[in-house]
């Protein structure tokens, strides 16, 4: 009698246990479907059209060709073909200040993650495309591991990565150098640069910076008031 109830009862224990382990089961799966869905669910469209009305203020510095910062002295950033996921992801950095820029945080805290989506693909709408015929130049041993991530044509591998292809060298250069210093922080780059010397870093730049097709200067919307001069007509 005895051992027929000790059986019985393990025979319970063990339906009980299987019982609470499907419904742990369940509620994890139901858990990770639910997660799942949240982070699959479709982000507002991006309005490429709209987005040119809001760069307009962009343009007035990344939309001249050669224009440089004053201090310290840089090209600024060709942004016309990059990719637009990395555009929106930088423009909500200088937002929230992880990436410190006063000027670039000053224009983009207004901004909704709608008009940074929308800005971005403005700027992204003539996606750099690397052509079959071209033979990129050699890659100095200083840019092996950047092209594992950027590129041996420049253009970065996946959307996260920015395209480096004709952007130019002193701004490549710059930025590298805010990696060795950690101004900019990301432990890939910050571990990648900081053992870059000089030559390296010059190396690095001018290899990407020849590459074509490249990232180029948006022009910005032409106005009467402003650039008169420069279409001959007179005031």
């Amino acid at each position: 009698m005895a051992g027929r109830w000790l059986r019985s009862q393990v025979r319970s224990g063990v339906r009980v246990a299987k019982t609470a382990l499907s419904l742990s089961v369940a509620i994890g799966l139901g858990s990770l479907a639910a997660a799942t869905a949240f982070a699959q669910q479709p982000q507002p469209a991006a309005n490429p059209q709209r987005g040119a009305t809001l760069a307009s203020t962009c343009l007035g510095c990344h939309g001249i060709e050669g224009y440089r910062n004053a201090y310290p002295d840089y090209a600024v950033p060709r942004l016309a073909g990059q990719h637009p996921e990395y555009l929106a992801d930088a423009l909500k950095e200088y937002r929230s200040d992880a990436r410190q820029y006063p000027t670039m945080h000053l224009q983009a805290l207004s901004l909704s993650d709608q008009d940074i989506a929308d800005v971005a693909a403005y700027l992204a709408s003539k996606p750099l495309v690397a052509t079959s015929s071209a033979s990129p130049p050699e890659v100095p041993q200083a840019a092996v591991v950047c092209t594992s991530c950027h590129g041996k044509d420049g253009i970065g591998v996946t959307p996260m990565y920015p395209s480096l292809a004709g952007q130019h060298a002193d701004y490549i250069a710059r930025a590298i150098q805010e990696y060795q210093t950690g101004y900019r922080k990301n432990p890939i780059m910050n571990g990648i640069a900081a053992s870059l010397k000089p030559a390296d870093v010059t190396a690095i730049a001018d290899y990407f910076s020849s590459l074509k097709p490249g990232l180029h200067t948006e022009s910005r919307p032409y106005f009467r008031w402003t650039d008169h001069a420069a279409s001959g007509e007179s005031k």
